[in-house]
């Protein structure tokens, strides 16, 4: 408005002065026209501006038109109108063209923003520079610095001319240092002490080097927010009277301390005489009446009053009521320091969705993001729907943020647009895994998954892995949208070989292949019930002998050839439920998940046994922005054989067992390290006859051995806490990419069929080292503590860790540090 005014100010005085020259030269008929000074405005653009032609009188009014035309055009800075004989000369200057824009000095406002108040303005490289605008940027500039408390700041446009009529500009930023609070003082309380009252302040003075949380730097949208802050205080605990005389801000003569006080005026406390409800609430006046929390003779809340006009609000806006008018009216009444509430409802008319549009989604195909939306276009519009669908697209792994808006249809009063506007993140997983240990020493893995592939919202992974332990390979699928109502197709192709005495277990060799399929179906848009069967082909080889093994062992073995390879196949069903409240798929805030399982191998299987899975994360937001937030998880796990088969009573394949330890259950242990040692005999228990057969001997006279490996076992109980902090020196905007935590975790995997105890008879061998655990036990927990940062990158989600197991009982599997890279979900 400044500089429109500027612009039109210099130009009615140029066209007086010039109107007057030509005034005194009188008034003509335009035979030709002139113009001089043009460099970089065609000819024929210049004479668009002109509102005179040849053959036209020219006069003063015709004069101050065709100069204020000119300016308007924002090509010149300077323009003169002269006559030689019937000829109408113009003679302009044209603005410099902005040839480059620096910014320099500036730490408080980014580039970016600069830049984008600079647009708005006009100025930008390759357009014409208008002068005036630059002082108007200036102060609005230091107006900014001055609203956050940086008295001392300056900001100097510079120009630099260059060749061809063109300039540099250059903003120079001083911003100094921001003043410090010295002194809040609060005047007139009497009720309240100053310390209860600034308790909810976000402005502080005079705290703790510890408290690095608070705000001492002066900012005055943050005082307004105390402000209104301190009157809520009262007016939620009955004082309706309450009000804020004023404010005096004074500063230091160097401009480096700021003091504060607030005049107060307390009053005293109402109460509530009546509540009445007038207006039309569409039949529903019982329901509201019923539901809202003003009630008679109790304190005025302000808080309370506020939340009954939302919450009227959100409810006829279920109804396709979605702009209606709450408003309460106060009757007070000082004689008995009482107040009656007369809620006023006008619904307006009810609103229908003519057209849902998304916007921001370069790579995911609408169709993919119209099957998250619960709202309709042709039907009522929905408040609950729209956040619902919200909801569901910032589950999408793929999506960084969702917002919508309604936009009205000009010409129609009950008809409006919702536009969703997206941001999307990396949707590809690069699984790269390094890992280095004591024992493992480094380790690689690596594979790749599309969870959006070509934006249609398939998943299909690739993972191809070899290392020191396993070389595997599998393909998955999987499309959640396979009908219109949310029903799921997937499936996987699996092959791998497994050496188990590099992986931190039991002495075993492996080769698997299998296929499987499952179908999802959507309860609803937060729980789920998946159905899957997979067959598998397992070959077990080049074993080694445990005593809990041997069970297993023994149904398979072949007496000729005790030692060849043991194959078995199983076709394995399982049902799935799984609740989803997160905020977001990647890097939540607020919400939880669940998940239970129950997987089962059918009757025809080689071997028959089942497994039970819980998993479970609670996220607590402890700010209003959620940078900071706490989360609270747990697994758990049990599993075990049924029936017999061929006499054979059926336990869980050791295969199968639960183990612990690694990035992925217990950070601070080795991958498997946690669990059950596999025990074993030695030969000492045996007698050897004349003609050199072995017999067994006193069961008491054989050695007790066990591995320094995990077996695994058959149950598991693991959890943790982490507290989610802002990672330092990492922008806000991009906390959904970046995540840094405070972590213990804590749990353990025993095995509840095993007999310990019926080992203790056996000596134990003198090579052994450590201890035998009875892993039964609830009290052998393992823990563990330390920092992760998790970061999304171009190739998907990546995670830096170190961490420090702070209990353990032998040692063996104790790391004091983890280092890895690799998906984490």
């Amino acid at each position: 408005m400044k500089l429109k005014q500027l612009v039109a100010a210099g130009a009615i005085l140029s066209s007086a002065s010039f109107a007057n020259a030509a005034a005194q030269n009188s008034e003509f008929v335009v035979e030709d026209i002139r113009v001089e000074g043009l460099q970089r405005v065609a000819l024929g653009a210049a004479l668009t501006y002109l509102p005179v032609q040849v053959g036209d009188e020219l006069n003063t009014f015709r004069v101050t038109q065709l100069i204020r035309s000119l300016y308007s055009s924002t090509h010149f800075e300077n323009v003169e109108i002269l006559r030689d004989g019937n000829t109408l000369v113009v003679r302009v200057a044209e603005r410099p063209t902005i040839s480059n824009i620096i910014f320099e000095g500036n730490d408080d406002i980014k580039d970016e923003q600069l830049q984008e108040s600079l647009d708005g303005n006009g100025v930008r490289i390759g357009e014409p520079l208008d002068k005036t605008v630059l002082t108007s940027i200036e102060n609005g500039l230091k107006d900014f610095f001055y609203s956050i408390g940086k008295y001392n700041a300056d900001v100097t446009a510079i120009i630099t001319p260059l060749p061809r009529n063109r300039v540099d500009l250059k903003l120079l930023f001083e911003e100094g240092d921001a003043a410090e609070i010295e002194q809040i003082n609060i005047v007139g309380n009497e009720i309240f002490s100053d310390e209860e009252l600034m308790e909810a302040f976000e402005l502080q003075y005079d705290t703790p080097w510890w408290d690095f949380l608070s705000e001492t730097r002066y900012q005055q949208q943050t005082l307004q927010g105390d402000m209104e802050t301190l009157r809520n205080h009262y007016l939620n605990r009955g004082y309706l009277r309450f009000n804020v005389d004023s404010t005096q801000v004074s500063m230091t003569p160097e401009k480096s301390g700021i003091y504060i006080a607030m005049n107060v005026s307390e009053g005293e406390q109402y109460t509530i005489s009546e509540v009445e409800l007038v207006g039309d609430v569409l039949g529903h006046e019982e329901y509201i009446e019923r539901v809202l929390p003003l009630t008679t003779g109790e304190l005025y809340n302000q808080a309370e009053v506020t939340y009954t006009e939302e919450f009227i609000s959100k409810y006829l806006g279920r109804f396709g009521y979605a702009y209606p008018t709450v408003t309460t009216v106060p009757e007070i009444n000082d004689d008995d320091k009482t107040v009656k509430l007369t809620l006023s409802v006008d619904p307006g008319k009810r609103i229908y969705v003519n057209r849902i549009k998304f916007n921001g989604n370069v790579v995911t195909a609408d169709s993919v993001l119209r099957q998250n939306v619960s709202q309709m276009e042709g039907t009522w519009l929905s408040n609950n729907l729209l956040e619902s669908s919200k909801n569901q697209l910032s589950r999408l792994t793929y999506m960084e943020d969702v917002e919508f808006e309604t936009v009205r249809i000009p010409g129609s009063e009950d008809k409006v647009d919702v536009n969703f506007n997206v941001k999307e993140q990396p949707s590809g997983s690069f699984n790269a895994g390094i890992g280095y240990g004591d024992r493992t020493k480094l380790s690689l893995q690596a594979g790749i998954q599309q969870d959006n592939f070509l934006g249609t919202g398939k998943r299909i992974g690739l993972n191809l892995s070899t290392v020191s332990y396993q070389r595997s390979a599998q393909i998955t699928y999987n499309d959640p949208y396979f009908t219109i109502d949310g029903i799921s197709l997937g499936g996987s192709l699996g092959y791998s070989e497994f050496d188990g005495s590099d992986f931190n277990v039991i002495q075993y060799n492996s080769k698997r292949w299998s296929i499987g399929a499952n179908v999802g179906y959507p309860i609803n848009e937060f729980n789920r019930i998946n159905f899957g069967l997979t067959y598998s082909n397992v070959e077990l080889f080049n074993r080694g002998y445990y005593e809990q093994t041997e069970q297993f062992y023994n149904q398979f073995t072949n007496g000729e050839d005790p030692d060849a390879a043991i194959k078995y196949d199983s076709y394995l069903a399982s049902v799935s439920w799984s609740r989803s409240t997160l905020n977001r798929g990647l890097f939540p805030t607020a919400g939880s998940s669940q998940r239970a399982s129950v997987s089962i191998t059918t009757p025809n299987s080689d071997v028959n046994y089942f497994k039970t899975v819980f998993d479970g994360k609670w996220y607590f937001p402890l700010s209003r922005n959620q940078r900071w937030s706490f989360l609270a998880r747990m697994r758990l796990g049990y599993g075990n054989g049924y029936g017999d088969i061929n006499g054979n009573e059926q336990i869980l394949p050791f295969t199968e067992n639960f183990t612990a330890g690694g990035a992925d259950s217990l950070r601070g242990f080795e991958n498997n390290t946690v669990g059950p040692r596999g025990v074993f005999l030695g030969n000492a228990g045996s007698i050897v006859g004349p003609d050199g057969e072995a017999f067994p001997g006193d069961p008491t006279d054989a050695q007790l051995s066990w591995s320094t490996r995990s077996l695994g076992g058959n149950a598991m109980a693991l959890g943790g806490v982490e507290l989610i902090v802002p990672t330092p020196f990492v922008e806000e905007d991009m906390d959904n990419s970046v995540r840094t935590s405070l972590f213990v975790d804590v749990g353990n995997v025993w095995d509840t069929e095993f007999d310990y105890d019926y080992y203790s008879q056996f000596q134990v061998a003198s090579t052994q080292r450590g201890e035998l655990l009875d892993y039964s036990d609830w009290s052998l927990y393992r823990s563990s503590a330390g920092i992760s940062v998790q970061w999304i990158s171009p190739m998907g989600p990546m995670v830096f860790s170190f961490s420090k197991a702070i209990q353990q009982r032998d040692g063996d599997d104790a790391r004091f540090f983890t280092f890895n890279i690799g998906q984490t979900f």
